[in-house]
């Protein structure tokens, strides 16, 4: 609970839209691990060199059809 306050300040500040916002905690809260799995995975990426964004974008393509399925 506390962290989903957390998370959609931080998502509202990078303006990101209301109504994505919330389908993301949906989700997250169907599949946390899901999400750990792909924190952990960027996090992995960036720390051996690789920007912020192409290391979200390339793991996200990973799990792009288990995101759909989350949607």
């Amino acid at each position: 609970m506390f962290k989903n306050i957390l998370l959609k300040k931080m998502l509202k500040a990078q303006g990101v839209p209301e109504a994505q916002i919330d389908m993301v905690l949906k989700m997250m809260e169907k599949d946390p691990d899901l999400f750990k799995k792909i924190a952990e995975e960027v996090q992995a990426k960036i720390k051996s060199g690789m920007d912020q964004q192409t290391a979200s974008m390339q793991v996200m393509q990973k799990y792009q059809e288990d995101l759909k399925k989350l949607a």
